[in-house]
């Protein structure tokens, strides 16, 4: 699932973007309705996050707009406005469910899945990956290799599923930060590294075809080349 959320409070979006991280969720973000705007018109996503009360460029008038440019992605509306009528004027306006502040986490991460669920944006198995005798389910965050079941952090999951989906190409470290991460600023990339270590150690570990290879001064990537 691919996310995007426009939401102006820093703390808030924050913590939606570390939660949908954790889940494995690709978010991009828009500080305010303007920019917000010019993603959802430039790129697809699956579902679209939205606070109402927002500088410049509201979300109901974002809503409007969007709808009114042709854009039917989902949309989901967040404010701290609870009343009947602020929620059938979001409605009204074209969005597709709306979530009080504050809410639980875990009901927003419901609400996106029964969104992309009912605009029928994922494709039947697409949960699915696989790569040699390694298999992955981003729905269950579960993995095996050759049939035996590995236990992965969410976060080592994220990691071994971007590389996964990439395989066949050396994957920079700074992509992996700004991709898996969600960070794209320079910092010391020594976190990579031990996470690549670990998912190697529960990957590769005891197989004779290693998958995971380095490649040294730039990041990493999945063939069943020895390198």
């Amino acid at each position: 699932m691919k996310i995007l959320l426009i939401e102006d409070e820093s703390k808030t979006a924050q913590t939606i973007r570390a939660f949908l991280a954790e889940c494995n969720i690709e978010t991009d973000f828009a500080a305010d309705g303007h920019k917000g705007k010019l993603l959802a018109l430039q790129h697809s996503y699956d579902v679209i996050i939205s606070d109402v009360v927002m500088p410049a460029l509201n979300g109901i008038d974002l809503c409007r707009e969007l709808r009114a440019a042709g854009i039917r992605t989902p949309i989901l509306m967040l404010s701290a406005l609870g009343q009947p009528d602020d929620k059938v004027l979001g409605l009204n306006a074209g969005a597709d469910d709306y979530l009080g502040k504050p809410f639980d986490l875990k009901e927003l991460l419901a609400r996106l899945q029964a969104l992309a669920r009912r605009a029928g944006q994922a494709a039947p198995q697409s949960h699915k990956l696989a790569f040699a005798d390694l298999e992955l389910n981003t729905l269950t965050l579960e993995a095996w290799r050759a049939g035996v079941k590995i236990a992965l952090t969410p976060r080592e999951f994220a990691l071994l599923e971007y590389l996964v989906r990439n395989h066949g190409r050396v994957v920079p470290k700074t992509e992996i930060l700004e991709r898996v991460w969600n960070i794209d600023v320079e910092i010391n990339t020594n976190v990579i590294e031990v996470y690549v270590n670990y998912i190697r150690n529960k990957v590769d570990k005891g197989f004779a075809q290693k998958l995971i290879h380095t490649h040294f001064g730039v990041g990493y990537i999945i063939s069943q080349e020895n390198r």
